[in-house]
């Protein structure tokens, strides 16, 4: 398989047609850098090798840890991992569980130590409603849909490099659609 440099070299230099592509699409400049900044972050930081040790999972340094069950969960370069169609939709389902099970466990201990009231788990899914309210009044409608875009993009760019070399070194892809 390709090294993490190479796939590393390959979010770089696919990062300038993302933000054009997402220009070409949206005619929104802000949106069209949301793709390309989210391109960088899918290729970099949330890409399909997070189910092993990989750079990108040491780039997520100390927090890392967070992605421990997912690397235990799925299988290295398994349909829900490498995916094009679940991979990051599931990364992102995720991650936002995962942070706001780590902020509710934080206000769990918080409230242990000083007392009060622990808030209702509801109260994380207006958060999560209002961010993405915010980020579409700041920077438009097309904000969500260009940035998950990017993210796929980014990964869907580490899977076919992936998928290019297999088919390279057997004749074979398959088990990666």
């Amino acid at each position: 398989m390709p090294s993490g440099k190479t796939h590393d070299a390959i979010t770089f230099l696919l990062t300038a047609p993302a933000f054009a592509a997402g220009y070409a699409v949206t005619g929104n400049a802000a949106a069209a850098a949301a793709a390309a900044v989210s391109f960088l972050f899918g290729g970099l930081m949330f890409g399909p090798d997070l189910d092993t040790l990989s750079r990108q999972y040491s780039r997520w340094g100390p927090t890392r840890l967070m992605w421990f069950p997912y690397r235990a969960a799925f299988k290295h370069r398994s349909r829900w991992s490498h995916g094009l169609i679940f991979g990051t939709l599931f990364r992102v389902i995720y991650f936002m569980g995962a942070v706001t099970l780590l902020l509710y466990m934080a206000l769990v201990v918080n409230a242990a130590l000083i007392g009060g009231d622990l808030p209702e788990l509801s109260i994380f899914a207006n958060a999560w409603g209002m961010l993405g309210r915010y980020a579409r009044a700041g920077v438009g409608e097309y904000l969500m849909i260009a940035a998950f875009a990017g993210m796929w993009a980014g990964a869907a760019s580490h899977t076919f490099t992936d998928m290019a070399v297999t088919y390279i070194k057997t004749g074979r892809v398959t088990e990666f659609l």
